[in-house]
């Protein structure tokens, strides 16, 4: 395979993004940018534009239409959501706001309980539509990271690029090899607790996304509050989970799994991995515990 390895990256989302490429157009970072910004402006609810934060707005009960991208991502959402038993929730925008992690910033204690909160939502995928309960609002942060590389990535495939790496906050896909027909290599950022080496991963034709339990969190009252929320319980996960990585073909579907198995914890975490043909690695201070799927990729 000829030519060489070029590179890219930027700020997106509030991180960054970075690509190495094989042979990419002379347009690519303008066409990187572009998914990244269609993300931004459909599902951010830091932008008070956003279709999203559109959507917030809306009265309670009430059907808004939802761009074909958007429902392309509360499909998933949905979906794994059902399969999680509500780990993963994608109306939890009210409660990470009240918690300090949303567009209002940190907030000076712990917000009162609202676990029994109406925070339903109901999805039509045919007429591609949404509607809110009563303290619902969608919140997307779980998932729509791993969308926007899978958007960018899909850009890139349809202009004739077939050999890249592309990044956006530690969610990653590689698509075919190096020049030297090596796959894309990539360690698994370990949290600070685990003493472990990195896991190294070839990233041919698959995505990885890690949720980090350590990265964001709040202390109050002498007590540390993780960015992490179990839907089911409307507070912050205690489960000892430090981070959850989840090898899939689509970086959407491991974004939004690593999410939802972090809530689960180790042990319902790595059984419903085993359940759904998951490759995942739940790390709980220096043990890691990994699936049938991790495991079948190591040999």
């Amino acid at each position: 395979m000829g030519g060489a390895v070029e590179r890219f990256g930027g700020e997106t989302m509030g991180t960054n993004w970075s690509l190495q490429a094989v042979a990419p157009p002379t347009d690519v970072a303008c066409g990187v940018e572009a998914a990244f910004g269609r993300v931004i402006a459909q599902m951010s609810q830091w932008e008070p534009e956003s279709d999203l934060s559109r959507i917030n707005r809306a009265p309670a009960g009430e059907w808004r239409a939802v761009s074909p991208e958007c429902a392309r991502v509360l499909t998933a959402a949905m979906e794994i959501a059902e399969a999680s038993g509500g780990a993963f929730d994608p109306g939890l925008g009210l409660l990470t706001e009240g918690w300090g992690f949303g567009s209002a910033g940190p907030v000076a204690g712990v917000p009162d309980d609202r676990s029994s909160s109406d925070r339903s939502i109901a999805f039509d995928p045919s007429a591609a539509r949404v509607r809110c309960g009563a303290d619902a609002a969608l919140d997307l942060s779980g998932i729509a990271k791993g969308f926007g590389v899978d958007l960018a990535a899909e850009w890139l495939l349809a202009r004739g690029v077939r050999h890249f790496l592309i990044e956006v906050g530690g969610e990653l896909r590689g698509e075919g090899v190096q020049p030297d027909g090596q796959p894309w290599w990539v360690d698994v950022e370990m949290p600070p607790s685990c003493a472990a080496p990195a896991w190294r991963i070839a990233l041919h034709d698959l995505s990885v996304a890690t949720s980090g339990n350590y990265r964001r969190g709040f202390t109050a009252d002498g007590r540390h509050y993780s960015h992490s929320f179990d839907p089911r319980s409307g507070r912050p996960i205690i489960n000892g989970v430090s981070s959850t990585t989840v090898l899939h073909r689509s970086c959407m579907m491991a974004d939004g799994w690593a999410t939802a198995l972090t809530v689960l914890g180790p042990e319902r975490g790595i059984a419903l991995a085993d359940a759904h043909e998951l490759a995942a690695c739940v790390i709980v201070a220096d043990r890691e515990h990994i699936s049938r799927g991790w495991r079948a990729m190591l040999g």
